[in-house]
């Protein structure tokens, strides 16, 4: 299933479609099929030029962002704290020897910062390699790094370090939570993707409080038409992912509702 949800995003793929689409059409410009050929061409440009000066993207992401509070209050009796991969460059950390963190690094400031808050909590790093054709980089090995030169002693974490995605983050981590499962947790991850998350994770079993980081948009609706085309397209292509990541998770059966709430 892994492997075939990442073929199937290559191919739902904003980004990706709009290409397939002038590929398609230059190649039928060159055949007897011309018009179709221009049709096509001009379609993908349409669409390009429409994403890229309407803020789809932006509203798209901050409909996720905003599921959720930032900053929610937390009660003293919080029983562990988990944090999500996908917030370091695994090939780029083990070349160099040092933590290269992505724009996602507020996961593991913040992750820091609360388990300082709560210094009897169990701590879980859940995060191993999403690569289809390389498995032998987990990202559990560089976030060890990183909490290590933060000041996070190292068996004060525990590393899951063979889930794939969401869904694998849930149900592998269960067995570090151990006779904890049912008390709450903290469930750190990235505002976009938190919707998903705290879905999985509850239908997994846990009982968790959503703290999302890592976010996108200032969550104030001030949306300008302006033309910054990667960055509007990048937006569709994030935000995208992540509703269809919701349906998909909907569909098979791992989250209970399409929208967590």
């Amino acid at each position: 299933m892994f492997t075939v949800s990442k073929i199937f995003w290559m191919f739902v793929n904003p980004i990706n479609i709009f290409l397939f689409l002038l590929i398609a059409g230059s190649i039928l410009l060159l055949s007897r099929h011309r018009s179709i050929g221009r049709k096509l061409v001009l379609s993908a440009t349409a669409f390009m030029i429409f994403f890229a000066v309407v803020p789809i993207g932006d509203w798209l992401t901050e409909r996720l962002e905003n599921r959720f509070p930032s900053n929610p209050t937390l009660s003293p009796d919080i029983a562990g704290i988990i944090v999500l991969g996908g917030a370091i460059e695994q090939y780029i950390t083990t070349s160099r020897q040092q933590p290269a963190l992505t724009s996602s690094g507020e996961r593991y400031t913040e992750f820091v910062y609360l388990s300082r808050q709560f210094p009897e909590a169990r701590l879980i790093f859940s995060g191993g390699s999403g690569s289809v054709l390389d498995q032998s980089m987990k990202e559990a090995d560089g976030a060890k790094s990183f909490f290590e030169r933060a000041g996070l002693e190292g068996n004060k974490v525990l590393y899951e370090r063979n889930s794939r995605n969401t869904y694998e983050n849930a149900v592998l981590s269960r067995k570090f939570a151990g006779e904890l499962i049912n008390k709450q947790w903290v469930l750190v991850t990235s505002a976009l993707h938190m919707p998903r998350a705290i879905g999985v994770f509850r239908k997994a079993g846990w009982k968790v409080v959503p703290y999302p980081v890592d976010y996108l948009t200032d969550g104030r609706k001030t949306f300008r038409l302006v033309l910054r085309p990667l960055y509007g397209l990048t937006s569709l292509n994030r935000s995208g992912r992540e509703w269809i990541g919701l349906l998909a998770y909907f569909m098979l059966g791992r989250t209970e509702t399409f929208f967590p709430r």
